[in-house]
Order: structure tokens, then sequence, then C-alpha cells
């Protein structure tokens, strides 16, 4: 029997095990804001992790309507470090969990429910591939420094999280390990090397209120001069550069015989670049100034405030994270399960630390639809699942492929430096 079916056998052995552990974080409703659910679900991680080795210490978010962080650390016989990342939280409150009937439920090879795929999936993903990792490589296991780090609050801009990782890393940190879900392509197994960058905006448009039937002129319409504005800043989206732009939201005005004076829009623009996001960022905030809806009485203006509400940098790609992701092709090749890179618009964790340590995202089981509860009766929308059967290749991958990673730094017996 060769190594890497040997491997699997002690994965699928242990599936039983994931799967119950799966449905445990589950269960608990963890949105962001539900802070007794999110602290609830960290101390059931804890405590999985507690026969590995691993010792807890809770990490207070500086948003105290959110949990708190989580980081498990189980000492290696080296100072050679790896940390393993994932996040508490989900994008669903309690009450939309009972309306749309958003539950645990096995269908076949997928398990619905919250979370499955974003990211408890992961989480559990983490759970069996250091559970086998412990047997299958004993000296690595027991050689490497483990730091497993949970954000409490990822689904919400949560900046703090990314202290609390270089806190936590230090200069033999070899590589930090994002368990968001695997993409796919065909037949091959997706890993995310680069993100988008995201910053959130608001522009407020302050024009002069009026009677609209007997002061029309000497009005100033602000929600007229918001939808100019919309569409300068829809018309910096340029796709040849991966730049994206959206208008999500605009409200204005109050009563239907009152000019308006003032509207309110926001949205956000994602870049995988830092030129191309400073370049957006520096249009949009040059709209900022006087407006070009003036009233007819005295060409009084509208007045435009642009603000930057959040950013996350963008995570590009760089020679720290391919030099991972080669790991990751080799023992594909392996065991004959296809790598390649993906380069996605959606934000992680990644994004606040690539540039601390090589940073490798992608690593969690696969699944579809997540951030969504609904399921219509066609067919067509399905809520957030994982598929069962993608745990052991992907947990196989992620085992040899550490084992690689550890060997190159010389993580091999006892007494490794």
């Amino acid at each position: 029997m060769s190594d890497h079916t040997t491997l699997e056998s002690l994965l699928a052995a242990r599936m039983p095990a994931t799967i119950e552990l799966l449905w445990q974080m589950v269960e608990i409703n963890s949105f962001t804001t539900n802070r007794e659910g999110v602290n609830q679900l960290a101390a059931v991680t804890a405590e999985s992790f507690a026969p590995l080795g691993f010792v807890s210490k809770y990490v207070p978010s500086v948003n105290p309507a959110y949990g708190d962080h989580l980081v498990l650390t189980r000492q290696g016989r080296s100072s050679k470090s790896i940390a393993l990342i994932s996040h508490l939280d989900t994008v669903f409150p309690p009450e939309e969990e009972k309306r749309n009937n958003f539950h645990w439920s096995v269908e076949g090879d997928r398990i619905f429910g919250p979370g499955t795929h974003d990211i408890k999936g992961g989480t559990a993903m983490m759970w069996l591939v250091l559970s086998a990792l412990r047997e299958h490589a004993k000296e690595i296991f027991d050689g490497i420094t483990w730091k497993l780090i949970w954000n409490s609050s990822e689904e919400c801009f949560s900046a703090d999280f990314g202290d609390v990782c270089r806190a936590e890393f230090d200069v033999d940190t070899l590589a930090a390990l994002v368990f968001e879900a695997e993409g796919r392509l065909g037949i091959e197994h997706l890993k995310v090397v680069a993100r988008k960058g995201r910053a959130a905006w608001r522009v407020t448009v302050s024009g002069r209120g009026a009677h609209a039937g007997g002061n029309h002129p000497h009005g100033v319409n602000a929600i007229v001069q918001a939808g100019r504005i919309v569409e300068r800043i829809a018309a910096l989206t340029d796709y040849s550069r991966d730049l994206t732009v959206n208008v999500a939201t605009i409200t204005g005005g109050t009563v239907l015989n009152r000019v308006p004076h003032e509207a309110v829009i926001e949205g956000e623009f994602r870049a995988f670049t830092q030129e191309v996001y400073q370049y957006a960022k520096s249009a949009m905030l040059a709209l900022t100034g006087p407006g070009d809806v003036r009233a007819k009485t005295d060409r009084f203006p509208c007045e435009i405030k642009v603000e930057i509400l959040t950013e996350s940098r963008p995570w590009p790609r760089n020679a720290g994270t391919d030099r991972l992701f080669e790991f990751w092709r080799a023992a594909g090749e392996e065991i004959g399960c296809p790598m390649n890179v993906q380069e996605r618009g959606g934000l992680s964790d990644g994004n606040l630390i690539w540039d601390a340590v090589p940073t490798l995202d992608g690593l969690g089981p696969w699944g579809e639809n997540d951030h969504c509860s609904e399921r219509s009766a066609d067919g067509s929308k399905l809520p957030e699942y994982v598929e069962t059967s993608t745990f052991v290749p992907q947990a196989t991958v992620n085992v040899l492929a550490i084992v690689k990673l550890a060997q190159s730094y010389g993580v091999v017996g006892q007494g490794v430096s």
C-alpha cells in the first residue's frame, strides 16, 4: 500500500468524527453580532482541539458587539511555526435561519446548513488534517509549533484580527494557511493566491430644500445631483484592470412636496493591485466639492462630500504565496489531483496578513452557495452546502503539502532548530 493510500485510509477513518464536529458547529448560530453564539462556538472549537494538545487563549475584539477571537497553540520542539486561519462567524441571523428553515440537512453527498461551506467546514478540515498528521508524520507534528487562529467577525470589517495574527506570528513562522473553501475549474482544484482589496465609501450630497410648488426655483435638488454623480461613479468600473465599482444604495428626500435637500449614496470598489486600488480611491475622493446642480434663483450649488468608510488592502500575487502553492501542486501531482491557482474577488483574512508571512488560501473542502439560506421549490436556488466527498482528497493534499513544507525547512526528527 502506497504512502498516500495509507494516509487516505487514515483520513477516511476520521471522517465520522469530523462530520460530528461539523454538526456541533453548524447547530450553533454564530451570526457576527450574536456575541453569545460566537463565543459558544469558540468554546466548542477549543474543546475539540484540546485532545490534540492545543491550549486556548481568547482575545477580545476591539468592537464590544463582537465575540472574542480564538487562538489555540501547541508548542513544538522547534521554533518553526505554521499558522492555520479560520473564522467563527456566519452571515445568518437566527431569525433568517428559522424563517427559511435553514439548518443541518444531509441530502446525498451534500450537507446543507449555516457555515457548512463558509467556514465551519474549513475548521472541521483543520481538525481532520492535524489529527491525521499527528499519526501520519508524528515527528513533523511534534516538531512544528502550531498556531490556530479564528476571527470572531470576518464577515464584517475586522481590521484588529490582522493585529491579533501578527502578534502570534514570529520570525520562524513558515506559512499562514487559510481554510476558506477551495475553488474548482473542471477537474482542477484551485488554491487562492490573491484577493481583491475593498473600500466601502459614502457620498453625501447636500442641496437646499424648498416648497416644490410655491418656491421650486429656490430649491437645489440633491437627488438629481446624486443621479449625475452615480453615473460618474459607475463609469469608474474597468474590467480590463479588474476594477469593479458598485453603487449599492441610494437614499434621499422626505416628502413629495419638498425639493430634497440631501441624498446619500453608498457602495464599494475592489481591485487586485495597489496601483489600481489607489486610482479608484483617488477618483472617488476627487468627486468632493461643488456640484453642477444649482438653484435657478441665485445659483446656489449642491455640495458633494466623499468619505472612505473602511478599507481592506489588496492581496496581490507575490513570490511567498507562489512558493507555498508549489508544495500543494507537488502534493496534488503525487496523488493525481491537479492543482491550479485562483485570484478571487472576495475578501478573506488573507488580505490582512499576506505581507507578514507567506499566505495560501482555499484549503477548505468544496461546496457552493455561501451566504445563501433560501431554497426555491424548483431547485434553481439552493442554500449553502458542502460536499462530504471532498474532505478526504483535500485533506490528503493538505497533509502531504504541509509535510513537504516542513521538510523543506528541515523540520524532521528530534532537536530540530
